[in-house]
């Protein structure tokens, strides 16, 4: 039987019993040296509202005026909220982030679970850490070399994805992959492929390696294979980390924008256009700078809306007790 933390803690030898009716000694802080303490973090908190909080309440103050940087601004109050709604190419790039979405928690999460499930039942430690770096070593490279790298491999002339076709005989599947509307936002989705080398791996990997070897020796004794052993325990057991990474993807996928703008500009004929790229747009092509703000403040409520649900959704957890039950 699985104890809960509260017995735990019962039984420490360390825990101070008091007498019934008395009150614990606080100990007295040292006040100067504690606020010496603090006053170290005054250099973190003013760089964060330098570079984080001065832009976004800059940006939500400027998108009630119709904002032109250097000259004058005069208030246009809710004029930009009624050009957004009317905006077609701003919904339209929701349209897309949804499909970002739903590619990334579907093959974005089973490709890095299965990665994560073969390293953990290695037996070898030696191979384990071998196979763990060669996919962690990935993150080192930044992102624009890599997008770069794609970006050689979908060339419609030179690139490798093409020359492939071609030598397999497949050249009637040989196209313009960035450069076709129906292909390019599923071009730059299969970016990374197979995605492994990624945050969720690194996530789920953590996960199963904090369970208890004792689970997983238990489930074999009673004749549990590796698909029965992965429904029954481990994906009730990441259950926190779906959670948490759920609150990333949201946050990821409608901050997207870095593959999109550097690989098709948000084209061909907006077929890869997203709510950061429409923001952008708006400000530094069409210079409606005003209009970009709002753009860039909704975008901002929208992430603050949904990341807060989730968390609070992701507040109302289990009992340990409950927990392991369900993964019984």
């Amino acid at each position: 039987m699985v104890k809960s933390a509260h017995d735990y803690l019962d039984q420490r030898e360390d825990v101070p019993v008091h007498p019934v009716g008395s009150k614990p000694r606080r100990k007295r802080r040292n006040g100067p040296r504690a606020w010496r303490l603090y006053l170290v973090l005054l250099p973190v908190f003013s760089l964060l509202a330098l570079t984080h909080y001065y832009p976004a309440i800059s940006g939500i103050y400027h998108s009630f005026y119709h904002w032109r940087p250097g000259y004058s601004s005069p208030f246009a109050g809710l004029s930009h909220l009624r050009d957004m709604l009317k905006d077609t190419l701003w919904w339209q790039s929701f349209e897309h982030i949804s499909e970002i979405f739903a590619w990334g928690v579907t093959l974005g999460w089973i490709f890095p679970l299965i990665a994560a499930e073969l390293i953990i039942t290695l037996r070898s430690q030696k191979l384990r850490f071998v196979f763990r770096t060669l996919l962690i070593v990935p993150f080192a490279f930044p992102l624009v070399v890599r997008l770069l790298i794609w970006d050689f491999m979908y060339d419609p002339n030179t690139g490798l994805i093409n020359t492939i076709l071609g030598d397999l005989g497949l050249k009637s599947l040989e196209q313009n992959w960035l450069g076709n509307p129906h292909t390019a936002l599923i071009s730059l989705l299969f970016i990374n492929f197979p995605w492994v080398a990624s945050l969720p791996f690194l996530i789920f990997l953590a996960a199963l390696q904090n369970i208890p070897t004792s689970i997983f020796e238990a489930a074999q004794l009673d004749g549990a294979g590796r698909l029965r052993r992965l429904w029954s325990i481990d994906l009730p057991l990441l259950g926190r980390q779906f959670k948490l990474l759920i609150v990333l993807a949201i946050i990821e996928v409608l901050q997207y924008g870095v593959a999109s703008q550097i690989l098709t500009a948000g084209g061909p004929n907006y077929a890869t256009n997203v709510p950061v790229l429409a923001a952008i747009n708006a400000a530094f092509n069409e210079d409606r700078w005003g209009y970009g703000a709002t753009l860039g403040s909704v975008l901002f409520l929208i992430i603050l809306i949904l990341s807060s649900i989730t968390l609070l959704i992701r507040r109302r957890q289990p009992k340990p007790g409950e927990f392991v039950s369900a993964a019984e």
